[in-house]
């Protein structure tokens, strides 16, 4: 029989530990950040029926959905991302769940689409959203929420990038584009990745628009400096009427809002150039890219849909939220060396080196787990070099070596791996405390 070639498929990837590791602590910090503002978890198939799916996003999206007849002969497609879903989930649950709902969700989503550093074709999406109501103060939350994600991740700088599309829809309106909407507003969100003389040759081609057109979509684009004064600057751009201000009016509460919130100013930016490229987003749309790597692009985005859930129910359920990209983020810490060089979740670990004493070892280790320390005992008994090399090759910080002397002496020794210091500590299995207690000072101190 011959061998079959071990290998993933382009666009997929292994997580080894010393990546899975920390990803799983993302997801447990993001995890702790959303229930402390009070979302709730909630999970959706893999699969959805294929009218579920299209036509939600952009075109684009749709060749990238994997779809396929599945054995009922049912057109099926895998998610894309966790929004459409979510809409399909409120419209078949919301009565029982009631208004405002506030829901996260962590899972896989998978595009067909080219690969590229930090983008995959199968992804962890961590996503967090508010449906049921359009209050400026579930805008401002979503602002609040990706701010302390971030941090809680272990980032300080980085940028929100806010903006609204019903402003660009304000301006679209009053060139008499509005029935070109989608089409320029996929355009222009190229705008960072391929330039402003691209970006206004796509819009006229795509949207049939005419030169001036783009130019004065691009000059909204284009507004730069500090947030008051963009807000001055927007009604001679995108008009003076009462739709126009309500727009630049909604835009403006949601950075006064996010401050009040202790969002730092520093990290909070008006960009009305944004315009995110999927085609249910109504409202206040977000954007946030690490200062040291902006180069790969957005790590959490997100916005206000208040129509999606339209195509399922006619009860009105209006929503927004914002996804934490989490592979991406991941990529960015690997290039940031942000990363441990652990290999193992346990930061303990107890050499076992001699066999008469075998159940001593195992009872230790159960004391200590009692105590809330995490450790791994070696399962064979072989050279204590041995055992040591292994536990520095796998970024484990404390070792505990008890051989027949000590165990005699009822005492153990603990070794810190990074300093190679050593200290004596009394240990009986009928009194744990100062051990465990001695292992908690050392493994605080090293944080």
């Amino acid at each position: 029989m011959s061998l079959i070639k071990p290998r993933t498929l382009n666009g997929f990837r292994d997580y080894l530990p010393a990546v899975m590791i920390p990803r799983e602590r993302l997801m447990e910090t993001a995890r702790g950040v959303f229930r402390s503002f009070g979302f709730a978890p909630i999970d959706t198939p893999t699969l959805e029926y294929l009218e579920v799916l299209t036509g939600k996003g952009s075109d684009e999206t749709d060749r990238q959905i994997y779809r396929f007849e599945d054995n009922g002969g049912r057109a099926v497609g895998m998610r894309f991302d966790l929004t459409v879903p979510l809409a399909r989930f409120a419209a078949q649950h919301i009565n029982e769940l009631g208004t405002p709902f506030k829901r996260y969700h962590i899972g896989p989503v998978w595009r067909g689409e080219r690969p590229q550093a930090g983008r995959y074709r199968e992804f962890v999406q961590c996503d967090f959203d508010t449906i049921g109501t359009e209050n400026v103060m579930a805008d401002i939350e979503t602002v609040a929420v990706i701010n302390r994600l971030l941090s809680s991740i272990g980032f300080d700088a980085f940028t929100i990038s806010v903006n609204n599309r019903a402003v660009l829809t304000q301006l679209l309106r009053r060139l008499d584009l509005a029935d070109q909407t989608v089409a320029v507003l996929r355009s222009l969100d190229k705008l960072a990745k391929i330039g402003r003389e691209r970006v206004a040759e796509e819009m006229c081609e795509s949207a049939g628009i005419s030169a001036n057109q783009a130019d004065r979509v691009l000059q909204l684009a284009e507004l730069q400096g500090e947030a008051e004064a963009i807000f001055d600057a927007l009604p001679n751009v995108v008009g003076s009427d009462d739709e126009a201000r309500a727009a630049i009016d909604r835009l403006k509460d949601v950075f006064d809002g996010a401050l009040a919130a202790g969002v730092p100013r520093r990290r909070i930016k008006i960009d009305v150039s944004i315009a995110r490229g999927l085609d249910y987003y109504t409202g206040v749309i977000f954007e946030t890219t690490l200062n040291e790597l902006p180069s790969i692009g957005s790590v959490c985005s997100g916005g206000r849909y208040d129509n999606l859930a339209g195509l399922y129910t006619k009860q009105h359920l209006p929503g927004i939220g914002a996804s934490l990209g989490l592979d991406r983020l991941l990529a960015a810490m690997e290039s940031l060396k942000l990363l441990p060089d652990a290999t193992t979740p346990a930061p303990v670990f107890i050499a076992y080196f001699d066999a008469d004493h075998r159940d001593d070892y195992l009872k230790m280790s159960a004391r200590l787990r009692d105590a809330g320390i995490a450790n791994e005992i070696y399962p064979d008994a072989k050279k204590l070099g041995v055992q040591l090399k292994y536990a520095d090759s796998h970024g484990f910080r404390v070792a505990i070596i008890a051989g027949g002397n000590e165990w005699g002496a009822g005492c153990v020794q603990v070794k810190t791996l990074a300093t190679k210091d050593s200290a004596e500590v009394p240990y009986s299995h009928d009194r744990p405390d100062e051990l465990a207690d001695r292992l908690k000072r050392i493994l605080a101190d090293e944080v």
